[in-house]
């Protein structure tokens, strides 16, 4: 395969996934619409905090702790790839690059911890 095909093919990807992001999302959109219309054409009566509720995910209660964990996992990760190919010329790009998802982690952890209810 030739080597032009490499960044096409990368970017074409992120577009798919990018497109199927959006779709998904557009489509419980639209669910949501369709369920609200057929609850006013049965006569139900919608609150405003009824209709907040149903456009709004249920906040999970660690999401914070466990997108720290994942963003810390994928930095020591791309870091060990680094030291695991043994190129000399690759460690240290490979360092800065898993600095960014490391960092993301260590702020995740920080949010997680000042975000915590207080036990009662």
């Amino acid at each position: 395969m030739n080597e032009e095909w490499i960044p096409i093919v990368l970017f074409i990807s992120m577009a798919a996934v990018l497109g199927v992001f959006f779709w998904f999302r557009y489509r419980t959109r639209a669910e949501m619409q369709s369920t609200i219309r057929a609850a006013l054409e049965k006569g139900q009566e919608l609150t405003p905090d009824i209709i907040d509720r149903l456009g709004q995910p249920k906040a999970r209660e660690h999401a914070d702790r466990r997108r720290a964990i994942i963003a810390i996992a994928l930095g020591v990760a791309v870091a060990a790839f680094g030291f695991i190919l043994g190129e000399e010329d690759a460690v240290r790009p490979f360092l800065a690059i898993s600095a960014f998802p490391f960092a993301l982690g260590i702020g995740f952890l920080i949010i997680s911890r000042f975000s915590e209810k207080p036990s009662s």
